[in-house]
């Protein structure tokens, strides 16, 4: 059987811990600033809906891992 190397290994090797924990973004709707809890291990790219913990409109999460750091977007459910 052969593996591939899985990608998030490489950015991720085991024994670093936990990249990052939250990142930060404002939400579309109310321009409040929120903490977005992450996830590296749902991969190097992730797309879910959350609700606003302010205003509680859903916002679709886009994340994004690129050097064990997140991106995130936040965009209303009309973007």
């Amino acid at each position: 059987m052969v593996q591939f190397p899985d990608p998030l290994d490489e950015e991720f090797p085991l024994g670093d811990g936990v990249a990052e924990g939250s990142a930060w973004a404002n939400c579309p709707y109310c321009g409040e600033e929120v903490e977005i809890l992450v996830d590296a291990g749902g991969g190097t790219e992730q797309e879910y809906v959350e609700d606003c913990e302010v205003c509680c409109r859903p916002w679709r999460v886009r994340l994004r891992w690129s050097g064990g750091a997140p991106t995130v977007e936040l965009l209303t459910e009309d973007d």
